[in-house]
């Protein structure tokens, strides 16, 4: 009885733990990434036309922490090679998410725990990186780099302005390609380090936020116990990022944060994903002053598609906050930060752009506006910033 009974544990033990690495994730991924609409009806011929002439960027993307291939068509999420191709998508940033706490929330989060280790585990993630914020950047960057390997020229990590220039030549010859360029939610992953700005430039990321969900050694969150400012070890890191060539993320930052950093930069800033207060009252939103400074900086603000920023669950509400910032800061201010993947809900997936293009042509915004909002901006920003 007592073998039978060690048998049984043994077997209840292997079913747990295939449950908790092959059911578990993809679960979690099908839920916390879902499009809260049926697919939209297929645009008319005057919005297809013109949505396959643009060049379309998105600011932000969180599908590298999930355990999907980049290369092959998925039911689950929202973003992968087929579907940015589909969609039109020249240029995706690949955002790096290390750590979120276990009651993720809008109003005051602290950096103790970490909801993400027990996915990351799941996932079967190496070592390294259970325990380590940088090896888990490290190692989502590698992932999007083994991509690119492996997509037979389908897809291109962008580092510097030549290879930016070069790919925005190449596409036009044939627009069945699309591109990736990292970054980074929270400087978490700085783990307090310097040096380690330079560590993941070598990596490729290209942009960084100071912070995520919770207050850093960099700067506070909107969503931070304290939401403190920028603090000297975060003034340090906003000059090392200048000089290296990588884009400042607001995302995220707090009211302080986002006046401190527009005080000292001396580059375009940007927020990958956003809302804004015009439009939806949520701490998650920016104000019209930060909004402002922004656009004085040569700066811009990716609107995202998600309810928190938006205040709605469909393109119409997008459109809106597309449309006040535009108003209030020009149209040269304004890009695309859907939030992809990001464990949240959105109206559409990469595949389906070209119902945004419809959505501002009906709302009235004219052939040029809708070039510069849906991907011209990004690639402004990206050739200011960007090393040679």
């Amino acid at each position: 009885m007592k073998k039978k009974a060690w048998l049984y544990a043994l077997g209840a033990l292997v079913a747990g733990l295939g449950v908790f690495h092959f059911v578990l994730p993809p679960v979690v991924d099908d839920l916390a990434n879902a499009t809260n609409a049926p697919p939209p009806a297929a645009p008319d011929q005057r919005a297809l036309a013109l949505h396959q002439g643009l060049w379309v960027a998105d600011l932000h993307a969180d599908s590298l922490m999930w355990n999907r291939s980049l290369n092959e068509r998925n039911e689950r999420g929202h973003v992968d090679v087929p579907r940015l191709i589909e969609g039109g998508v020249a240029l995706q940033a690949f955002t790096i998410v290390s750590q979120v706490p276990w009651d993720m929330n809008l109003e005051s989060n602290s950096g103790t725990s970490d909801l993400t280790a027990l996915l990351f585990v799941a996932e079967r993630w190496p070592l390294r990186t259970w325990t380590s914020l940088l090896e888990r950047a490290l190692y989502q960057a590698e992932r999007l780099h083994a991509a690119a390997l492996d997509s037979g020229g389908k897809l291109r990590v962008i580092r510097t302005r030549g290879e930016l220039t070069r790919y925005i030549e190449a596409r036009a010859r044939d627009p069945r390609q699309t591109a990736g360029f990292l970054g980074l939610e929270g400087a978490q992953v700085l783990e307090g380090k310097l040096e380690n700005v330079q560590r993941l430039f070598d990596a490729g990321f290209r942009m960084m936020a100071p912070s995520h969900f919770f207050d850093t050694e960099v700067g506070g969150s909107a969503h931070g116990e304290q939401k403190h400012g920028l603090l000297p070890f975060g003034r340090q890191v906003i000059a090392e990022m200048e000089r290296l060539g990588m884009l400042v993320d607001l995302a995220h930052a707090s009211p302080q944060t986002i006046d401190d950093v527009l005080a000292v930069a001396t580059k375009p800033v940007v927020f990958s994903h956003t809302g804004v207060l015009g439009t939806c009252d949520s701490p998650r939103n920016i104000s019209d002053a930060a909004l402002d400074r922004t656009a004085a900086a040569g700066g811009v603000v990716g609107i995202g598609f998600f309810e928190s920023a938006t205040c709605g669950a469909d393109l119409a509400s997008i459109v809106r906050a597309i449309r006040y910032t535009v108003d209030r800061i020009g149209v040269d201010h304004v890009a695309l930060g859907s939030d992809f993947d990001g464990f949240v809900e959105t109206p559409i997936d990469a595949s389906q752009m070209a119902s945004l293009t419809e959505a501002l042509l009906g709302a009235g915004f004219s052939e040029d506006q809708i070039r510069a909002i849906m991907g011209l901006n990004v690639q402004r920003v990206l050739s200011q910033v960007l090393p040679p």
